[in-house]
């Protein structure tokens, strides 16, 4: 049988020993659980073996055991249990858990583990009670509405699993004190005004002091607000309505 754990190992933000992410480091020893996000195994049934925790995302996974035999984690999706079986399959009932090409899923369906192009696997909506909503039809596209907000178009091809993912209490939980963060691998993150002048833009000044720029930087230098979207990027024409009131794209 394929060994679905693996020690993941630390790597805290850096780079060849040199620090590229800021505020990562410590964690607890941890296994990296191989999630099947492709579902290509078509048109066999598995069976949930159990639900369980993984330390490395906020949604929780389920043992599935096929009848051939072979076992793979995929994301629990709201609901799911032991004992509950699933499929991927053009043809599979629209209950949780199951996988099926967008063009075979009904409109106002909730689905999660959305693939952006067919065959690359699930890489939208995969966080612990995020759902997307099947929109409409149209001639060549799907029309998803995603949990930000914004309705995109996608290929009929391109696949997504039936049901919101479970836990949908995440977002409203509390760490609860500093050391939670700490095993979890996040590290404090000091304000730029409370710096020295030449650790950041921001520090420096006489007592207090606000940003004192004309905008706020980066630790870095750079802008760290306004829009920060690629003005024509390549994939602007695939959004139908933007995340915020009133934009609208397409």
């Amino acid at each position: 049988m394929k060994n679905l754990k693996s020690l993941l190992p630390k790597r805290s933000g850096r780079s060849y020993g040199s620090l590229t992410v800021r505020h990562q480091g410590g964690r607890a020893k941890r296994f990296l659980r191989e999630i099947d996000f492709k579902r290509n195994k078509e048109d066999v049934w598995g069976k949930v073996e159990s639900v369980q925790y993984d330390p490395n995302r906020s949604a929780e996974i389920a043992l599935i055991l096929y009848e051939d035999g072979e076992r793979r984690y995929i994301l629990a999706p709201f609901g799911l249990k032991e004992g509950d079986k699933i499929i991927s399959s053009p043809t599979a009932p629209i209950n949780p858990g199951n996988t099926l090409p967008l063009t075979n899923i009904p409109i106002g369906t909730q689905i999660h583990n959305l693939e952006i192009k067919p065959g690359m696997g699930g890489q939208m909506v995969k966080s612990a009670g995020s759902v997307a909503t099947l929109q409409g039809k149209e001639e060549k596209w799907i029309l998803i509405k995603l949990p930000s907000g914004e309705v995109r178009r996608f290929l009929p091809a391109a696949r997504a699993t039936i049901g919101q993912l479970g836990r949908v209490e995440a977002k409203q939980e509390r760490y609860g004190k500093a050391g939670r963060k700490r095993n979890l691998g996040i590290r404090p993150t000091v304000r730029g005004v409370a710096m020295h002048p030449k650790a950041h833009p921001h520090g420096g000044g006489e007592g207090r002091s606000s940003v004192g720029l004309k905008y706020p930087k980066t630790v870095y230098g750079k802008p760290a607000v306004g829009k920060t979207r690629i003005k024509n990027k390549y994939s602007n024409y695939l959004i139908v309505s933007g995340r915020r009131k009133g934009s609208h794209t397409a």
